[in-house]
């Protein structure tokens, strides 16, 4: 311990000096790859172990570089320990002296700091320890988890062409129903106000993408022209109430007519700050229809009052009123024509009722500045006949039916698009004939046809095939005729399918309007059958409801006057098929048998 101390309390400058020297020593002994590994890694390399100040040097070198902060500990809890530097010392040269490390006295104070910040950094010379920075770097060749996915050559050019939200620069065999529709908006073009137009035909027959693609080439035609006319959509599905409809085109046009303001504005400052360095300001003011810079201010001043009135509407909060209001000022603060296409619109029919559409067919009566017409795109052909009569005289000025597509065309669409959104020869000869067939089997559905198609590259391409072949197709048409309903009916409870199966039993029976008690009598019979515990007729009336919110079953509660209410009970899904995956399961498997006594029961 003495001997240490005095080692603690040796003048700094000559211990820097002899690590300094040992530095030098380390140089002179060692070859030119030892001194660059020293300059990386303070590590010890073949110093004289008999030389003291080499060691104290060593000693200083690993208490800067200690990555355990411990350098500052010491026993007594002041300053450097001495025990430190000795365990330094003795540690570092235990591999090449051992007798030497035996000979130097181990201390409690060594022992209790060993334990608490555990062995030195510096105590092996057998191992260089790296930095975190050197194992990541050394890690960087691995394989991740998705490079494997990533190796594989692409089949797409452009998935999103085949995607229903793209709308193509070209719209085969729609030619006749683009036309019909330009014609009627072209007098838009002119300034005047074009006829409403409700435009019928089922699902993925190309309504919405004739429309749109008419709508952008008004809107580009405009441009051109220099006619102020604007095409706004609407999803009314998603848009289903009037507050919303209105809510949304009045901030659609309040964010437009801000951007005409704010052009304004900038343009009236700049012919300012010219008016007023002018030296004859009458001239500057010529050739426009302001004559002095008094007006011009009062001008700026009216365009900034007129931007602070503009207020958003929000999207619940206001009177219904002061919504129409504020869309009605924000339409009729421009010279403009306004076609608004509301796609879905007897959903919005369905959801709010006729008023939306009493309001926007009478709103150019009252317009001084702007004209409106409508257009609205419907699978029901139907919609019409819950109208209020004057709705529906002005709404359908013109009809336009959209017919569904037979195999070939939807095999020239589907090769129209695959031309754009695969690579060339990424597609064998049958998948575009397969995907046209399977899809006009239905009902014409060109977007189902779409779909196909994506999901039979995209199964292609998960797989790493080069190009997409019949298989992928077949497989994309079992995918996609995969029912979500099947498929909750396959992963519901035991009991909630017990009390199903008692549901399709009476219905295969021929009972009508099952109540909750029947389904009760007949669920108790099948637990029998396959020894499963019997709920509470309260149970399974939740059952019922559970069922009922996924929709699987419609149950409708009715009164029977005396009798009390119960719950009317039919099935929402297909009976076989959802037979057949109740009986796929082990458990009711053997309910099959149990058919003839619910017959039995109703014959009695």
């Amino acid at each position: 311990m003495e001997e240490a101390e005095s080692t603690s309390d040796a003048d700094p400058d000559t211990t820097g000096d002899a690590g300094a020297g040992t530095a030098e020593n380390t140089g002179d002994s060692g070859t030119a790859e030892n001194a660059a590994i020293t300059d990386e890694f303070p590590v010890e390399t073949g110093t004289d172990e008999s030389d003291p100040s080499a060691e104290s040097g060593r000693n200083d070198a690993a208490r800067d570089t200690d990555p355990s902060g411990t350098d500052g500990l010491t026993a007594d809890g002041d300053g450097t320990s001495p025990s430190d530097s000795s365990s330094d010392s003795s540690s570092s040269s235990d591999a090449n002296s051992p007798s030497e490390s035996d000979s130097d006295p181990v201390t409690a104070a060594d022992i209790d700091i060993e334990e608490s910040i555990g062995p030195s950094a510096s105590g092996d010379d057998s191992k260089t320890d790296l930095g975190l920075d050197e194992v990541v770097l050394d890690d960087d060749d691995s394989q991740g988890l998705f490079d494997d996915l990533l190796s594989g050559e692409p089949i797409f050019e452009n998935k999103e062409v085949l995607r229903p939200s793209y709308t193509p620069h070209e719209l085969p065999h729609r030619t006749e129903q683009i036309n019909q529709m330009a014609t009627i908006l072209v007098s838009a073009l002119r300034g005047e106000t074009p006829s409403n137009i409700l435009i019928y035909g089922k699902t993925g027959t190309g309504k919405t993408a004739s429309a749109k693609f008419v709508s952008q080439e008004l809107e580009s035609t405009s441009k051109k022209y220099d006619v102020p006319c604007e095409v706004e959509y609407i999803n009314c599905e998603v848009t289903d109430t009037q507050y919303r409809v209105l809510a949304q085109l009045a901030n659609k046009f309040i964010e437009k007519n801000q951007d005409v303001i704010d052009r304004r504005l900038s343009d009236l400052n700049e012919l300012r700050s010219e008016v007023v360095d002018a030296a004859d300001p009458a001239t500057t003011l010529a050739t426009t229809d302001l004559e002095t810079i008094d007006a011009v201010e009062d001008r700026i001043e009216e365009l900034e009052d007129d931007s602070e009135e503009m207020e958003s509407v929000p999207m619940t909060g206001w009177p219904t009123d002061r919504v129409y209001s504020t869309f009605f000022d924000a339409v009729d603060y421009e010279e403009r024509v306004v076609v608004i296409m509301l796609d879905e619109i007897d959903k919005l029919v369905e959801k709010s009722g006729d008023d939306t559409l009493y309001n926007l067919s009478r709103m150019n009566s009252e317009l001084n500045n702007s004209r409106i017409s409508i257009m609205g795109i419907s699978n029901d052909l139907k919609f019409t006949d819950f109208l209020d009569p004057r709705v529906k005289s002005s709404l359908g000025e013109e009809e336009i039916v959209f017919p569904p597509y037979d195999a070939n065309q939807l095999r020239d669409i589907l090769q129209h698009r695959a031309n754009v959104a695969f690579k060339k020869d990424a597609l064998t000869d049958d998948v575009i004939p397969l995907c046209a067939a399977f899809a006009a089997q239905e009902h014409g559905d060109a977007r189902r046809a779409l779909d196909l198609l994506r999901t039979a590259g995209e199964l292609a391409e998960r797989g790493q095939a080069d190009t997409v072949e019949e298989s992928h197709v077949r497989k994309a048409q079992d995918k996609i005729e995969l029912d979500r309903v099947v498929e909750v009916v396959r992963t519901l409870p035991t009991q909630s399918k017990i009390v199903l199966f008692a549901t399709i039993l009476l219905e295969k029976n021929g009972v009508r309007n099952v109540n909750t008690g029947e389904v009760f009598n007949i669920y108790k019979r099948l637990c029998e059958e396959i020894d499963a515990d019997v709920l509470t007729q309260r149970r399974v009336t939740d059952l019922i409801s559970e069922l009922d919110m996924l929709g699987i079953v419609n149950a409708v509660v009715v009164s029977k006057g005396r009798y009390g209410r119960t719950k009317e009970i039919s099935l929402s899904v297909p009976i076989d098929e959802t037979e057949a995956v109740l009986l796929s399961d082990s458990r009711l498997g053997d309910i099959e048998n149990a058919q003839p006594f619910v017959q039995a029961r109703f014959d009695n």
